[in-house]
């Protein structure tokens, strides 16, 4: 009996909750990514011609669909900095400033000093 009590308390400890909440909100948030990046390749391609390089080999290599991939990458790592770690750590520091340290050894030994050479 105690094994089932051990399960129970694994499935219901907030980490494993918030790791599903995680997971379901990647997965719901992967979609809006893609779609965003398709909507900045067709505005690539409307600028410039289609961003498809899965035909371009210089010196016979296929670097194409490597290089299509990668201008991927950086429109969909822009995106996600841009919309979510910017306004994330702009919030997280409006609304949860860092606390105030207080005095450090150091500031105390310099007291300390201070003090000791007035004499």
């Amino acid at each position: 009996m105690q094994d089932m009590d051990g399960f129970k308390k694994f499935l219901l400890q907030g980490d494993l909750i918030k790791l599903a909440v995680a997971f379901i909100m990647g997965g719901a948030f992967a979609t809006v990514v893609t779609a965003t990046v398709a909507v900045i390749m067709d505005l690539l391609g409307k600028l410039g011609g289609t961003p498809n390089f899965s035909n371009w080999k210089p010196y016979g290599i296929h670097f194409g669909d490597w290089f299509t991939a990668v201008i991927a990458f950086l429109i969909m790592a822009t995106v996600v900095y841009f919309l979510i770690v910017k306004p994330y750590t702009h919030a997280k520091e409006r609304f949860f400033p860092d606390p105030d340290p207080g005095e450090t050894e150091i500031d105390i030994l310099k007291q300390i000093r201070d003090s000791l050479s007035a004499r």
